[in-house]
């Protein structure tokens, strides 16, 4: 897959099983989410990288945790179930904005790196044969989940990206209809 058609095809997979990418594979995708623009290397990103059977199962504990102790709904907890079983890897990318620079930016925009890397694991997965989803909501704001990915005080979970081998079809691009999107100048 050329990288043109990787960016122009890359579609979210919610199915997701094994096999997941291997040692080789994921320092492949992390060496990638390193490489986004980040204002004079500044690296305002940390991952959480959970893969292990032992893992996924206190993984699977904090979104349980996260839906009792802050008394969501039942159908919050079946969501919780669902995301806990999506993807045999899942990794957490965490915002932690960096002012121990001799320039520092502003955090909005070290944020924007953030979901740059996010969005580069996604990608760096895809061009080696795995599919993925970029999963947000409550989860993303659970105080369980950022104490256990070592979040300090203005830290921020951009996303947890579940990654697997799809177990059904992803489909074609979905914006193919750029007028709607783009004005010319």
């Amino acid at each position: 897959m050329n990288a043109l058609e990787l960016l122009t095809t890359r579609r979210s997979s919610k199915k997701l099983a094994a096999p997941a990418p291997n040692a080789g594979q994921l320092k492949i995708m992390l060496q990638a989410a390193t490489q986004v623009p980040d204002h004079g290397n500044m690296r305002p990103f940390k991952f959480t990288v959970i893969q292990s059977e032992t893992g996924l199962t206190r993984f699977r504990g904090l979104l349980r945790q996260t839906v009792t102790e802050l008394n969501f709904s039942e159908e919050s907890m079946q969501k919780a179930e669902k995301v806990g079983h999506m993807a045999p890897m899942v990794i957490g990318v965490t915002f932690a904005p960096n002012q121990n620079v001799p320039k520092p930016k502003p955090e909005w925009e070290q944020m924007l790196s953030a979901a740059c890397s996010a969005y580069a694991l996604q990608l760096a997965a895809t061009a080696q044969g795995f599919d993925n989803v970029w999963i947000t909501g409550l989860w993303t704001n659970s105080p369980f989940l950022r104490e256990a990915f070592h979040c300090g005080e203005k830290d921020k979970i951009v996303g947890l990206i579940m990654v697997g081998t799809s177990d059904g079809e992803t489909g074609g691009p979905k914006n193919t209809d750029l007028d709607s999107f783009v004005t010319y100048w």
